[in-house]
């Protein structure tokens, strides 16, 4: 079975941390670059961030600069999104999807997990 599994959304005060992890399973991911991807309510899907396949990072969401960071851990199969200095505006679900080539269009990435919610709020 292919599928990718987001985990470690919460609910966090601001300034907290969290940690999300997209987990593969049924193919290897490190043959793929995997994208971050959030929406909150009423609003567009952003890309947050993403790593190739080479590890390269390609982007980071300008409001998200110096709070996060994507990384890959090849013998977990998974991609984390590390967030730091969370803030209310960072609260949407968060999705992580997997396709040939990084892309800040969330359409362009054919294999999507189902998300994870993270609400930052007081």
């Amino acid at each position: 079975q292919v599928q990718l599994v987001e985990s470690g959304g919460n609910l966090v005060q601001p300034g907290g941390s969290l940690r999300l992890s997209c987990a593969a399973s049924g193919f290897t991911l490190d043959y793929y670059a995997v994208g971050w991807f959030r929406q909150a309510p009423g609003q567009e899907r952003e890309g947050v961030s993403c790593i190739s396949s080479n590890d390269a990072v390609a982007y980071y969401a300008d409001s998200t600069k110096g709070r996060f960071t994507i990384s890959r851990d090849s013998a977990k199969n998974t991609v984390y999104l590390q967030m730091n200095s969370l803030k209310p505006e960072d609260t949407a679900v968060y999705h992580c999807a997997a396709d040939e080539m990084c892309s800040d269009y969330a359409p362009s990435f054919g294999f999507w997990g189902q998300g994870t919610q993270v609400t930052v709020s007081s």
